[in-house]
């Protein structure tokens, strides 16, 4: 009832840029938080960046400067510019939402994930 589509991810230089784009659709009555994660092999999935509906937003402390994160309410979609990316950004993103439905339900939800890539 609810899908999360993310685009944009795929094969980098270091020192390339990226933009991510996740879309939300649906029975969707409205939407809180967007974020995005990202987990790398062997480790535990983290918080890359979050905006709030207001326009809020939060960095992880190994992005901040190189990442941007913004979104579009009225599409219902979140993006993140990725700029200067280095190997160690290499990993699959995740684009999460807060949101509530239109029977009133408050839920979380991720898309498929989309690969990103760092590599000379």
């Amino acid at each position: 009832q609810v899908q999360l589509v993310e685009s944009g991810g795929g094969l980098v230089q270091p020192g390339g840029s990226l933009r991510l784009s996740c879309a939300a659709s649906g029975s969707i009555f409205t939407i809180y938080g967007m974020g995005w994660y990202r987990q790398a092999p062997g480790k535990q999935r983290e918080l890359v960046a979050a905006i709030t509906s207001g326009g809020s937003t939060n960095y992880a402390d190994s992005v901040k400067g190189r990442f941007t994160i913004s979104r579009d309410n009225a599409k219902n979609t979140v993006y993140l510019q990725m700029n200067s990316l280095k190997p160690e950004d290499t990993a699959v993103y995740y684009c999460n939402a807060d949101l509530v439905v239109f029977d009133r339900t408050r839920g979380d939800y991720w898309g498929q994930g989309t690969q990103v890539t760092v590599s000379s």
